[in-house]
Parts: structure tokens; C-alpha cells; sequence
């Protein structure tokens, strides 16, 4: 049910997205897992948490002692793929809330039936009659590129429905009300600042939220969101308190309770009913938190925070001409996220260079030797990168780009990344060390020394096959052949008793 009396008559659709009891099992985990390593970063699931999908039904009904019927439908899922959710319970709650329970468990059955999410392949989902045709992205795609599902080909006479994505909602419709801010809502994000949106409804504000998280794609967001935070969430008080300082968080909320309780957090958007553009909006000036007393303040950005980068008003300009000439909102979105695209690249490519550059020649690779470490991250050291190699290369704006950096390499979202990247050149190594170690005559080494230390070798060539097959790591089949033949070689020429027992290791 709804966290306030809104008004929602109707049907409505939102999400919302809530923490894991600690210590539950999983038994999709290690399947979704092997899918998780072709996503792009931004898609990849978060062990810690699941997205609720609502469709929810209120409409006056006298005989009923309330006065409504409110029923709701929702979804839970690991995967963040909210609007071919959101298009599936759009087909089917309706008639849901019409028929019995017969229905769902009809529309159970179809989804066991579904092929495996893997990301890459076009797949064809049937629902109740239906068949939705998609394709989740890879990591390997171009960012801000979407491989268009064709609709209705001769072939595919039987396909209702193409979805264009699966997770993208309409971000000019979101950011439209805040229009005159994208910007610095970009930099908010991007250094995981503590934000509010306080919305007329669940939608509103739901959308607005995955909109702000997607901004700055192809980052991912690491800190915690709430599409739809109520006063009955579990993380409320740990959220909600005045004794520490507000966490990096973004959630959005509709109940008029919300606008005392957080009112003390440092950046507040309030925006009211989200339309269709149909005329440009007018500029709104930054508000201050001093007047924001109540939820029906007016709509805008509340907040103290000055922006490190100057406006960029041709952005600006080319989605006002857009709404001038009518030019569709889903034109209008593919414009803005190619600008927080480019954006975002600018910003990071410098630090994917000076990151990329920690890494060890390959010539220090010895297969007689543990991989070799890479360099400590070094603040000072990357600042100096940018005079010559920063964001100047590749975007024209100006403004205090360093300041930015400075206060990005503080935040969860900076952690994250290097977190990630850590793991990437880490993983690398390992790989490059397996491929040097097949390059060896390893027989012949073994030869030219004793028993112990040959079982030692075969012992540790066994844990680099099974780290390479548990970590992933990105090794040629090949290779892992040869190193499987170089320690079977081994094994066979050493004695009988011998060769029993190291047969028998590791193999599990």
C-alpha cells in the first residue's frame, strides 16, 4: 500500500528496492552470477539488495467498508531491469485483480518457462498470451548505444511486443521539473551526496530517483537508493536520525512527514506533477533549505551546494529548441543521456588512464615468481596527470575540474570504481602469470629437481586452474588446456605412489 494518502486514484506503477535479510540463501545466486560477468557495470546485481515492482489499484467502491478497493500486484526481482518489469506487470495485473488466483499461477508458469537472462542474446519471453522480445546489454556494447530489437519481421509475425530496453526509464520526462539543474544534480550524484526527492506520488518519485542513479552511467552508483522510501522501511531511524550526519544515499519519498524529518539533509528536490512538456520551463533559480517548511513548498532544487563546473548552457538551449518544435520526449531523452554520457567520460577517462598505468610492465612477469603487485593509487601523483591529460581533451567546459576530482576520490562512487578496476588488473595478472607458467617446459624443470619440490608445483598449478575457473579469470581455454596437460605430464613421470595421490588432489 501507499506510504501517505496521495490521491492515486487509479492504477499506478513504481518500485521500490530493499535490504537482504543477512544470512539467507540464495539458490539463484551462482546461476545469476556466471550471467553477471557480461553485464555492463551499472546492470550488475548487488547480493545485498532486491527491487519490488509494483502495480497498485485504488478505485472508489461504496460496498466495501473502507470506501476503496486497493489491491496491488508486485514483483521481486534481483535484477534491475525496470522497465521490462514494469511492462509485464502493466499486461498482467490488470487482469489479475479482475480473475482469480488461477491467473497468476498461469502467469507463473510462463516465466518458469522463460529462457535464461543472458545478456547479448535477442530473447523471446512469453506472458499470458504475449510475447515480449528484448535484449539485455553486454558490457562490450558501445556505451550509450542500444542494439535496436526490430519489431514484427515477417518471421516474428507471432511477437506482440519489442521492448527498446530493458532498464532505461524516460529521463527528459524525469528531469524536466529540475530542468535548469542537470548539471549540478550530475555533480550531486557523481560525488554520492546525501539527496531527497519528495514527490506528489510513488511514480514520480521512483522515476526520478532511477533517473538521478542512471546519470552518471557508465559509473555505477555504489551508494545506497530508494526509488520509494516509507516511514515503514526498516532502514527509516538509521536514515531519519539528527545525531550523525545524513549517509550517501538518495531516496525518494511522497508522505508530507518526510518534509520535517529530513529536513536538516543538504540537498532537497521537490517537484510536483510530472508531465509531458508541452512548453519550455521556466528558469528556476537554486532555493535555500531555510525555506523548504513544508511538502507543498514549491517545486525545486533546496540546497547550499555550489557547483565546481560552469553551466553549460548549450544543453540547455538544444532541449528548450526541442520542446519549441515538439520534438518527442524519447528524442529528447536520447539527447540528454548522450550529454551525462559524455559528461560522465570526460570525467573519467583521465582516471582510467593514471589507473591503467599502476600496472606492471609484462616483462615483470616471472612464472618462477608470485604476479607482481600493483602500484599504490597516489592522489598527488593523478592531479599532476591532469594538467596535460585531463578532462580539457575531450570536454569544453570549464570550471574548478580539480576541486571535483579532489572531492570524487573521497566518495563510495570513487571507491567503488577503483574497487572494481583493482579486481579487473588483479584478475589480469593472475591470467598473464598462467600464460607464462604454460610457456615454460615445465617437464623439464621438474626433471632438474627434487620430488618435493615437483608435488609443491603441481600442488600450486592445481589452485591456479581452480582459481582461474572460480574467479573467472580472463584465461583462453587454450591455455588452461596446456596447463592442464603440463601437469598431467608431470604427474606421469613421476613414481606410481606418487602419481595416485596427486591425481586424486585437488581435484574438487
Amino acid at each position: 500500500m501507499l506510504d501517505s494518502n496521495s490521491g492515486c486514484l487509479g492504477d499506478t506503477q513504481f518500485c521500490f528496492r530493499f535490504r537482504r535479510s543477512p544470512g539467507r540463501k540464495v539458490s539463484l545466486c551462482c546461476f545469476l552470477d556466471q550471467l553477471d560477468r557480461d553485464l555492463p557495470v551499472y546492470l550488475k546485481k548487488d547480493s545485498a539488495y532486491y527491487y519490488g515492482y509494483v502495480y497498485f489499484r485504488q478505485v472508489r467502491d461504496k460496498s466495501l467498508k473502507r470506501g476503496y478497493f486497493q489491491k496491488s500486484l508486485v514483483l521481486i526481482s534481483k535484477l534491475p531491469y525496470v522497465h521490462l518489469f514494469r511492462t509485464m506487470l502493466k499486461q498482467i495485473a490488470p487482469e489479475y485483480f479482475e480473475k482469480s488466483e488461477a491467473f497468476l499461477e498461469a502467469v507463473c508458469s510462463d516465466i518458469d518457462h522463460w529462457p535464461p537472462p543472458v545478456p547479448g542474446k535477442v530473447l523471446q519471453l512469453p506472458i499470458m498470451g504475449l510475447i515480449m522480445k528484448l535484449r539485455i546489454p553486454t558490457y562490450r556494447d558501445k556505451p550509450g548505444t542500444t542494439p535496436i530489437v526490430q519489431n514484427m519481421h515477417q518471421a516474428d509475425a507471432h511477437i506482440s511486443m519489442a521492448l527498446p530496453t530493458v532498464h532505461e526509464v524516460d529521463l527528459f520526462r524525469c528531469f524536466c521539473p529540475v530542468f535548469f539543474h542537470i548539471q549540478m544534480l550530475w555533480e550531486l550524484v557523481l560525488l554520492g551526496e546525501p539527496l531527497v526527492v519528495m514527490a506528489p506520488s510513488p511514480a514520480e518519485s521512483s522515476e526520478t530517483v532511477l533517473a538521478l542513479v542512471s546519470c552518471i552511467s557508465p559509473l555505477k552508483y555504489c551508494s545506497d537508493f530508494r526509488p520509494y522510501f516509507t516511514i515503514h522501511d526498516s532502514e527509516f531511524k538509521e536514515y531519519t536520525t539528527r545525531t550523525q550526519a545524513p549517509p550517501s544515499v538518495i531516496l525518494g519519498v511522497t508522505n508530507p512527514f518526510f518534509a520535517k524529518t529530513l529536513q536538516h539533509w543538504p540537498h532537497i528536490i521537490r517537484i510536483g506533477d510530472i508531465k509531458l512538456p508541452g512548453e519550455v520551463p521556466k528558469q528556476v533559480k537554486v532555493k535555500k533549505l531555510k525555506n523548504l517548511k513544508t511538502l507543498d513548498s514549491k517545486p525545486g532544487v533546496y540546497t547550499s551546494y555550489k557547483p565546481y563546473l560552469n553551466k553549460d548552457e548549450e544543453i540547455i538551449k538544444q532541449l528548450q529548441k526541442g520542446v519549441q518544435q515538439k520534438r518527442p520526449t524519447e528524442a529528447q531523452s536520447v539527447i540528454l543521456r548522450r550529454y551525462f554520457l559524455e559528461l560522465t567520460e570526460s570525467f573519467i577517462i583521465p582516471l582510467e588512464r593514471y589507473v591503467a598505468s599502476l600496472m606492471p610492465l609484462q616483462k615483470c612477469i616471472s612464472p618462477w615468481k608470485s604476479p607482481p603487485q600493483l602500484r599504490q593509487f597516489s592522489q598527488d601523483d593523478f592531479m599532476k596527470t591532469l594538467e596535460k591529460a585531463g578532462p580539457q581533451l575531450t570536454s569544453g567546459l570549464k570550471g574548478d575540474w580539480i576541486g571535483l576530482y579532489r572531492h570524487f576520490l573521497k566518495s563510495p562512487n570513487f571507491d567503488g570504481w577503483f574497487r572494481s578496476r583493482q579486481k579487473e588488473m588483479t584478475q589480469k595478472l593472475e591470467a598473464l602469470h598462467l600464460e607464462a607458467l604454460c610457456n615454460e617446459n615445465l617437464v623439464f624443470w621438474s626433471q632438474k629437481h627434487t620430488e618435493v619440490e615437483t608435488v609443491d608445483l603441481v600442488l600450486k598449478l592445481k589452485n591456479k586452474l581452480l582459481q582461474a575457473d572460480r574467479e573467472h579469470l580472463p584465461v583462453k581455454t587454450d591455455t588452461l588446456k596446456k596447463l592442464q596437460t603440463h601437469i598431467n605430464d608431470i604427474i606421469l613421470a613421476m613414481p606410481d605412489d606418487l602419481q595416485d595421490i596427486l591425481l586424486k588432489t585437488g581435484t574438487t
